[in-house]
């Protein structure tokens, strides 16, 4: 072999050398960027929960207020309805206090 033949199969060599290099360089860099879109997604992930879940908080913030507004609605009904029966209690013994008055004053009670 010559020195041209050495030359040419050392550049073929180096040029299959500089393939291969820059094949799994881009592989690397493939990888790489891969990497980095999987850690943006899961960035965006977790942005994306975390703001659901602030939501999520708000809302029920927001129940529980209306909850005890609703308790707060249905205690004062039952006061109200308590003191509504107690004065119908009150008319209606007054109702049959006044008939037995009539009738001890000799009418009839209608």
């Amino acid at each position: 072999m010559d020195a041209a033949m050495l030359g040419a199969i050392g550049t073929i060599v180096a040029g299959l050398a500089a393939a291969g290099a820059a094949l799994i360089g881009h592989r690397g860099a493939n990888r790489a960027n891969h990497s980095g879109a999987v850690l943006g997604g899961y960035s965006t992930l977790v942005d994306n929960l975390q703001e659901e879940r602030d939501k999520a908080r708000e809302r029920l913030v927001e129940t529980e207020r209306l909850l005890a507004a609703a308790y707060a609605e249905l205690a004062s009904e039952r006061a109200d309805k308590a003191a509504l029966q107690a004065r119908i209690a009150e008319l209606t013994a007054e109702n049959q206090r006044l008939r037995d008055r009539i009738v001890e004053l000799g009418g009839q009670p209608t």
